[in-house]
């Protein structure tokens, strides 16, 4: 058996009763080693497999073998594995490489949700997630995803939104936003979101800091509607009050 298990934005009491089974339950954890950090209060003394960044196939191959010789195997993901997760990954394996294994996927709480929740209620309508990754999607498509979003008025979430790698790639995001954006539109920045470091800020659109946002933030910029009062970003549901 293998448990591909999201085990929520970091904090051990945002994690679902399902992850926590499936990780007692599991003979070997499996993990990118930031995130084998974040349950070893639930791992005891079980192996731990881990791998650094830019090792997913390696991970998953890994996970797979050792289910497939017979052990119960939980490999994790921080918030969702099926957002940016490991779930896509293994299910792809196991249905392309004929991999004699049984899959559960474990839902966790994915980042935007967590940060919601930090900045009040900015996806109460209609949003998307965009990763501002390009190690695996063409920079090109996703400009086109966020052009796209914005013209339609979602609320977007940023994952991945700045790193050394990509410094710029977050400015130019606001940059292509710009057109179909009120300046004062809210801008939610939650840095470490379910974690004992957690920050938040919220400023308008076009007073957006980068220098706030690195690769352990998620940044929601609201709709036309979205609002703030009160320290909260708010996007109406469209209620008549």
């Amino acid at each position: 058996m293998l448990y591909v298990v999201g085990i929520g934005p970091g904090g051990l009491d945002m994690m679902t009763y399902q992850a926590r089974e499936a990780i007692e339950a599991a003979e070997v954890i499996v993990g990118y080693k930031t995130y084998t950090h974040l349950v070893k209060e639930l791992v005891g003394d079980k192996p731990v497999i881990k791998t650094g960044m830019c090792k997913e196939i390696e991970r998953c191959q890994t996970a797979l073998e050792l289910a497939q010789s017979g052990k119960t195997v939980a490999i994790i993901s921080s918030g969702d594995s099926g957002v940016y997760g490991m779930a896509g990954l293994i299910l792809e394996m196991v249905t392309k490489q004929k991999w004699d294994v049984e899959v559960k996927v474990i839902p966790g709480m994915t980042a935007s949700i967590a940060a919601g929740s930090v900045l009040g209620a900015p996806l109460m309508h209609d949003f998307c997630h965009i990763s501002l990754s390009d190690l695996l999607t063409p920079w090109e498509l996703i400009e086109k995803r966020i052009i796209n979003a914005a013209e339609a008025d979602f609320v977007i979430c940023f994952y991945n939104p700045r790193s050394r790698g990509r410094e710029g790639h977050l400015k130019r995001a606001f940059e292509l936003m710009a057109p179909f954006k009120n300046p004062n539109t809210p801008v939610g920045i939650v840095k470490e979101a379910g974690r004992r470091k957690e920050e938040k800020w919220i400023m308008p659109f076009e007073e957006m800091d980068f220098e706030l946002v690195d690769m352990r933030t998620l940044v929601v910029v609201g709709n036309q509607s979205t609002y703030f009062d009160q320290g909260m970003m708010i996007t109406p549901r469209g209620y008549s009050l």
